[in-house]
């Protein structure tokens, strides 16, 4: 299982661009938080998802729910997160979810 989120390309030259935001990214954020025991990786996905909701980061909304699907989570699952944000974070929140999973709900099997 892979615990590195994907950089989009403006976040890698960010990265190359100021070394100690790299830094902290790999050795305290992917080297310490994402890898304590408490929360299993598909449940801090499912955190880190609606937080990024609540704040209105669609894109990495994107990027995120795709990764949660690679790691368990169900498009149902997405669509409960869809819900339980709008009621707890605001609507344009929710619709902000809504609309980052468009693509893996409109693709569904």
């Amino acid at each position: 299982m892979a615990t590195t989120p994907t950089s989009t390309s403006d976040s890698a030259r960010v990265y190359k661009c100021v070394p100690e935001l790299a830094r902290l990214r790999e050795n305290v954020l992917l080297g310490d938080v994402w890898k304590q025991p408490e929360l299993a990786y598909r449940d801090r996905i499912l955190v880190t998802l609606g937080v990024l909701a609540a704040g209105g980061k669609i894109d990495e909304l994107r990027v995120w729910m795709r990764r949660g699907v690679e790691n368990g989570i169900t498009l149902d699952e997405l669509r409960g997160l869809v819900v339980q944000v709008t009621f707890y974070a605001g609507w344009p929140a929710g619709l902000c979810a809504g609309k980052a999973a468009l693509d893996l709900f409109e693709n569904e099997e």
